[in-house]
């Protein structure tokens, strides 16, 4: 036992660590997803190939072992999406963002400020959020979402609330689609975003789906009003938190986009939107 002891590398350790972390982020990624009964079952049949294959049940050992090479091709098929939103996540820089508390000493070097003026939007939410006027907000990050930005109308004006509002008036062609706001711009409107196949609540609608579907496969946020309860909903990284105060929903974008680290003076001008806010 101690012989065995003596053998083991810090190496060694960090190899387990690395693969236990590997494995734990592949497990909240596919949690909730159907994929998760097919990476157990993966788990399953690689650990009794290494079971038998210690025992010397060659025989097993080699139909097992097939299977798990050959089977690599159609893992990559399989899951081709969270594949995909496993590496989006890790080259993005907000990746060091959400788990900044882990990453402390990179997170400051990764960081980066999306220079955006939130408060017409801010303030079009609220006067949405008051009529009952559903909206779907997207705002960019680092990646600006041009295949998303095509399918809809180019409209590239500067973001004021009245335009904002008027381009998701119920009798306006535009309503129905989501607003791209890329570049400190309102980029294009109506656009069509993919629809996410998670399980929602019954009052979420088609709007919510659209915006999980979209934060799931990019780094962008999404800001839903709704049409029926007037509540605004914000999306990020294909999770969705309903209900927000105006308050919270400033402060949320004012820390994703990076703004949190501003002058003074920005800081006044964002507490006299929020005072108007409320007043309104």
């Amino acid at each position: 036992m101690l012989t065995l002891f003596i053998h083991i590398r810090i190496l060694d350790l960090l190899d387990i660590f690395f693969v236990a972390v590997l494995l734990f982020t592949l497990y909240k990624l596919l949690k909730g997803t159907a994929a998760i009964n097919i990476f157990i079952g993966i788990v399953a049949i690689f650990i009794l190939w290494k079971i038998t294959d210690a025992l010397k049940m060659q025989l097993l050992s080699d139909i097992l072992g097939a299977f798990i090479s050959v089977g690599i091709i159609a893992l990559i098929i399989i899951f081709q999406p969270e594949i995909r939103q496993f590496l989006l996540a890790l080259g993005t820089p907000t990746f060091l963002g959400k788990y900044g508390k882990r990453f402390v000493f990179l997170s400051h070097w990764f960081k980066t400020a999306f220079e955006t003026d939130i408060d017409p939007v801010v303030v079009a939410c609220q006067h949405m959020s008051n009529i009952k006027q559903g909206a779907l907000i997207v705002i960019t990050r680092q990646n600006e979402l041009q295949q998303v930005v095509n399918t809809g109308v180019i409209i590239d004006a500067e973001i004021t609330s009245p335009l904002i509002e008027n381009i998701f008036f119920k009798n306006s062609p535009l309503h129905d689609g989501a607003m791209i706001i890329t570049k400190n711009r309102i980029k294009s409107a109506g656009c069509v975003l993919p629809v996410s196949k998670k399980k929602l609540p019954r009052y979420a609608g088609l709007r919510h789906r659209a915006a999980i579907g979209l934060t799931e496969n990019s780094d962008a946020i999404a800001i839903i009003v709704s049409e029926e309860s007037g509540h605004i909903s914000y999306s990020t990284h294909g999770n969705i938190r309903h209900n927000i105060e105006m308050a919270t929903l400033q402060q949320k974008l004012t820390a994703d986009l990076g703004l949190d680290g501003g002058e003074k003076k920005e800081e006044a001008k964002s507490k006299s939107v929020s005072e108007f806010v409320k007043k309104d």
